[in-house]
């Protein structure tokens, strides 16, 4: 019986920090499709901005942490745009693919 309790414990104690690591905040990234590099635009809610820049052909950047809400990306390079709203525990993976407005792909 001893046995069991420890387990349930130390099962319990296991989840509860796997759950607390996790970023809830949604992230967003950006996958280049194009044959050149782009310079990508994220406006998130409010005055919250980002810009990569030279985003090579092929590339795909590590996630950014963004604010939940409404957001923007523009495609510098192409001036066309992609708007969603972002939503917690949530990745996007945003495309610039050659004549084609940008995608937005939400990644499982």
């Amino acid at each position: 019986m001893k046995k069991i309790l420890i387990s349930i414990v130390g099962l319990l104690l296991i989840t509860f920090i796997a759950s607390c690591s996790r970023n809830p905040e949604p992230q967003v990234r950006i996958r280049n499709d194009q044959p050149g590099p782009v310079t990508v635009k994220i406006q998130a809610s409010g005055d919250n901005s980002t810009t990569n820049t030279d985003v090579e052909a092929g590339q795909t950047t590590a996630y950014q942490s963004v604010a939940e809400g409404n957001i923007t990306s523009t495609s510098i390079t192409q001036n066309e745009s992609v708007s969603f709203r972002a939503a917690k525990n949530t990745h996007y993976t945003i495309i610039i693919s050659a004549g084609q407005s940008p995608t937005l792909h939400i990644d499982k």
